[in-house]
């Protein structure tokens, strides 16, 4: 250890991490640049920082105070020691409902803060769009604002005391009135009043340099406010006292729609004097789906409060019609609320991305004007844009003249970064033009500090280094900040990085199939350390079970930047620091949907466990989890599963097994079918007259050749889960899909291959008929009349081969074995994809592997394409191919928990639907179960897997009422609901499958019934 870590280890409670993942951790917040900490401090109290102060004062190492790690302008990097009070200084001391005051620890989360205040009719005032995850600190260090600062002004404005201590250790409470000013500080403003009354422009979001102002006498010498958006750089604060507003009673959003960008800015400052709470405004690129929004091409979102529900309509109407609209809607419901502004929010991440799909970055994030000027200074900046060939969408604050925007930027070439110099410099000036200020919301950091002489002139900057000076005479927090700041475009993010793309497995096509630019997807905006899950959102589980930066999606996504930099992660894909951080990763791919840039971090985690132990031996679990298919393979046919199921029972014979195969010893071996799905399948069959043979492939040629019969012909897919473990799910599909009057057949269990055939036979309906001699002695099936593929014998020496999605080989980072089975599945697959049959896929996770990992893994056959697009869940297939099918009316309320892959890649809308339909009631809760396949089955991940579960499904389960249909669609949530709970899950095809009344039944052979209730909550 380091003398400097030695010494802080001696004197401080809290943790000290001089190792390479804590510094990794926080080598970047959510802006361009990124600077390498000597180590991380996570101070308990007060005490602990002013030791911390004292050590790094003595070894002269600067010290950077860091919230939720969101600021935009570099604020919360620094290479000295950095402070981290999200883990024990996150407190609320104090809240007086009387006086509207809240008492704060500077790492509180602003969400935790108003969820305290609401039952009190308040809240604190400001919210930016981070506020689920961002501090009261960093919001205080920034003056951050959000999105109702229209009503309810800048952190500043809610700010009553502070408590700071300065880098040589004085403790300061600051006040009005010059109260807990430094020496030096009151002199200082006095001998500079003129300049302090001049030198500052009006405009509600001005953010740039030191609030100095605020110390003129006229202005109370409001030491407090003053401090308010000095980043760091003056103090350390330690406590707050903030104030606290009254929350309307009821709400209305009112979403004007316009012609485009320019139209709504200048329609923007004319809605103020109807008193909106917000006035944001936001284009149609930066949209996902304009499905909730009204027509037009962009939007204000105008929300309006009032005592009662009516009373915020009518407002919100009022504004509607005083505005010259293209179209607009008026939403009161909360969810839709949620909903809408759930699509402003994200904006942070979309911006990050032009239409295009290539990459655009901060720098010119949030400079304001005057709100009236707005329209004009937008057809600047957009002329300015193109003057320099760049690209970006104008976001933000429209009400208050501010604006967010994302540019384009070639910030990995030297021509890219001069011309993101060049362009500063220009747009600086044309803000400064409008009246503006160069930040209005973020702070100036190291993206704008080096201009602030264009905004206030050399005389200025040079007092606002004076006042440095009186607070921190050694220049020891946050330097290089806001005075004497480093360049704008030094320490850049990108830099380290090689320019060369790695060799990975995946083709990754959405980032040109370059690893590196999948990584840099993560910009730090952090919606993954959201602490709570909102409606149905999943991300990031594992960082809601711990609390640590390296288990959320951006921790994760920074070790990988720092392994690509070879800085300080110098040992690559066999990094144990990576390594260790993606193990609680559940592949749950919630990222994948939530986060605003579809960071895929279940996909990176598959590439970096492929190249880790390439050529190594690998964990016990990867051989037994990772290889299920092969196991339950081989018991379904040596027809060993009774005495698997035996032995499994026995608890020394199953602790045994367990210990060999890294299986957490808390858990259950689940049971194995007695008889598979296929099994079951093929004796329906030959019940029926149509014969056993080669089960899947006779079925798939039977299906298309039957003229006669009515419906469509839908191809089922037997899982893994399915086939081995669940039957009967399968058993009630295929009942289901029949009474909806489909054609079902499964897929051919023979690999296939083509050849010539001669002519004489009839082509059936979808183009598959049983063709002629295939050269090879067996039977083959001809396909659009030219050539026909036929059945391999060397398969049926090696007994019948079956399609798998590769799910666990890919979830465990097998690579090479999950391309060698999903190439073996397409040979499989090739008479299917020759009709125009759907694939029919009951487990989400397999149906999530095949259209997205199958394609992504694969990308240089065609073939995975098709499959992919083939593929249709349950009730999809049953909404599209029997759309005048009406399931059976269940009646019934339904309770647990979307599956978190189908809610990230699939979709549930045709599931809510389906159920809507068949009058099952009720929402399902989001978050995920915490199994997530081999996960929860895992040595040492069952704490977290349990934390999971408890955040939402097994809450909803226990509060359900009387006689509500548990569902769980996924293998792993029923088992996670049977092993925690004794609740049985059903997927839904059962559930209607029941309600089809009278007619064939469905089995349960797997006995994973067994000791386990349908009642909730038992």
């Amino acid at each position: 250890m380091s003398e400097l870590e030695v010494d802080l280890r001696r004197v401080v409670r809290g943790e000290v991490g001089f190792d390479v993942t804590s510094r990794a951790l926080t080598t970047m917040d959510a802006s361009n640049y990124r600077r390498v900490p000597l180590g991380v401090v996570a101070p308990h109290d007060a005490d602990d920082v002013a030791a911390v102060l004292e050590v790094c004062r003595d070894h002269m190492v600067p010290v950077v105070a860091r919230g939720g790690g969101t600021s935009i302008a570099g604020q919360a990097t620094g290479a000295g020691v950095v402070l981290d009070f999200t883990r024990h200084m996150n407190q609320i001391v104090s809240l007086d409902p009387e006086t509207r005051t809240a008492v704060v620890q500077p790492g509180l989360v602003l969400d935790r803060l108003q969820e305290a205040a609401a039952p009190h009719g308040l809240r604190f005032g400001p919210d930016p769009s981070t506020h689920s995850r961002c501090t009261l600190g960093g919001m205080i260090g920034n003056n951050s604002c959000g999105s109702h600062s229209v009503a309810w002004g800048t952190t500043a404005d809610s700010v009553r005391e502070l408590d700071v201590i300065t880098a040589r250790g004085e403790r300061l409470r600051l006040g009005e009135e010059w109260a807990g000013a430094p020496r030096g500080l009151r002199e200082l403003v006095e001998g500079e009043l003129a300049r302090l009354r001049t030198g500052f422009p009006e405009l509600p979001r001005r953010i740039s340099g030191y609030a100095l102002d605020a110390l003129l006498p006229e202005k109370g010498a409001d030491v407090a406010r003053s401090y308010c958006g000095s980043e760091g750089t003056l103090g350390i604060l330690t406590e707050a006292t903030v104030g606290l507003v009254e929350a309307p009673r009821a709400r209305a959003l009112a979403v004007l729609a316009y012609a485009d960008e320019s139209a709504a800015a200048q329609a923007a400052a004319g809605l103020l004097p109807y008193g909106p709470l917000t006035v944001e405004g936001m284009a149609v690129d930066l949209v996902r789906s304009t499905a909730a929004l009204p027509r037009g091409g962009a939007w204000l979102f105008v929300e309006t409060g009032g005592e009662s529900e009516g009373e915020a309509r009518a407002r919100a109407e009022a504004i509607v019609r005083a505005a010259d609209v293209v179209d607009a809607r008026v939403v009161t419901d909360a969810a839709g609320q949620r909903a809408l502004w759930r699509i402003r929010e994200d904006a942070s991440g979309t911006a990050t991305r032009m239409p295009d799909g290539s990459e655009a970055w901060p720098g010119w994030e949030d400079c304001a004007v005057p709100p009236e000027r707005l329209g004009a200074y937008l057809r600047d900046f957009r002329a300015l844009l193109t003057a320099h060939g760049l690209r970006g969408t104008p976001y933000g604050h429209f009400g208050d003249g501010c604006i967010h925007v994302r540019i384009d930027f070639d910030l990995l070439t030297e021509a890219g970064i001069g011309r993101f110099r060049r362009f500063s410099e220009e747009l600086a000036e044309v803000v400064v033009a409008h009246g503006g200020s160069l930040s209005g919301e973020h702070g100036d950091g190291q993206a704008r500090a080096e201009l602030l002489p264009k905004m206030y002139g050399e005389e200025m900057v040079r007092l606002f280094e004076r006042a440095k000076g009186v607070w921190d005479p050694d220049d020891l927090l946050n330097p290089g900040m806001l005075v004497r700041p480093a360049p704008l475009d030094a320490n850049l993010r990108f830099s380290v990085l090689h320019r060369e793309p790695v060799d990975v497995a995946f083709g990754y096509p959405a980032d040109g199939g370059d690893f590196s630019a999948a990584v840099r997807r993560c910009v730090g905006v952090a919606k993954c350390r959201t602490t709570s899950v909102a409606g149905p959102s999943v991300m990031c589980p594992s960082f809601r079970a711990t609390g640590e930066e390296e288990h959320s999606t951006r921790g994760r996504a920074r070790l990988l930047h720092e392994m690509l930099a070879g800085e300080l992660v110098t040992d690559g894909w066999r990094s144990t620091e990576v390594r260790d951080a993606l193990d609680l990763c559940l592949s749950c791919k919630g990222c994948r949907s939530d986060c605003p840039v579809e960071v895929d971090m279940a996909t990176y985690k598959a590439e970096f466990l492929y190249h880790h132990y390439e050529g190594r031996r690998r964990p016990a679990a990867h051989y037994s989890m990772g290889r299920l298919p092969q196991w339950l393979r081989l018991v379904a046919r040596t027809r060993t599963a009774s005495l698997v199921n035996a032995m499994a029972a026995v608890g020394p014979l199953a602790r045994a097994a367990k210990r060999l195969g890294g299986i957490a010893p808390e858990r259950e071996i689940p049971r194995v079918a007695t008889r598979t799905f296929s099994r079951w399948w093929e004796a329906r069959r030959a019940e029926a007259g149509g014969g056993g043979g080669l089960g899947g492939g006779d079925a798939l040629a039977d299906g298309v050749r039957e003229r006669g019969e009515r419906g469509e012909l839908v191809v089922l897919w037997p899982d893994t889960f399915t086939e081995h473990l669940s039957p009967s799910v399968g058993e009630a599909a295929v009942r289901v899909l029949e009474a909806a009057g489909l054609r079902v057949a499964l897929p051919p269990t023979v690999r296939l291959r083509r050849v010539p055939v001669g002519g004489g036979e009839s082509v059936g309906d979808e183009g598959i008929v049983e063709g002629g001699d295939g050269g090879s002695g067996g039977d083959g099936v001809r396909v659009g009349g030219r050539t026909a593929v036929a059945m391999d014998p060397l398969s049926l020496l090696r007994g019948r081969s079956r399609v798998c999605c590769g799910l666990t080989y890919v979830s465990t980072g097998q690579l090479d074995r999950a391309r060698a089975v999903l190439r073996h599945t397409l040979d499989l697959m090739e008479p299917v994809l020759e009709t125009a049959a759907p694939v029919v896929v009951l487990e989400p996770s397999c149906a999530a592997a095949l259209r997205s990992d199958l394609p992504e893994l694969l990308h240089d056959d065609p073939r995975a394409r098709r499959l992919a697009d083939r593929v249709l869940t349950f009730a999809e297939v049953l909404e599209r191919h029997a759309p005048d099918w009406t399931p059976p009316r269940v009646d019934r309320a339904v309770v647990g928990q979307t599956h978190c892959h189908q809610h990230a890649v699939l979709g549930d809308g045709a599931d809510r639907r389906l159920r809507q339909a068949a009058l099952l009631s009720g929402e399902l809760s989001g978050g995920c179960c915490g199994l997530a396949g081999n996960f929860g089955f895992e040595k040492g991940h069952f704490e977290v897997s349990l934390a999971c579960a408890e955040e939402q499904l097994l809450p909803s389960v226990r509060g359900a009422r009387e006689g509500a249909v548990v569902l769980a669609d996924g293998f792993s949530c029923r088992t996670q609901l049977e092993q925690l709970a004794g609740v049985r899950g059903r997927h839904l095809a059962e559930v209607l499958a029941e309600a089809l009344g009278d007619g064939e039944g469905v089995t349960d052979e797997s006995g994973d019934g067994e000791g386990v209730t349908d009642e909730p909550g038992r």
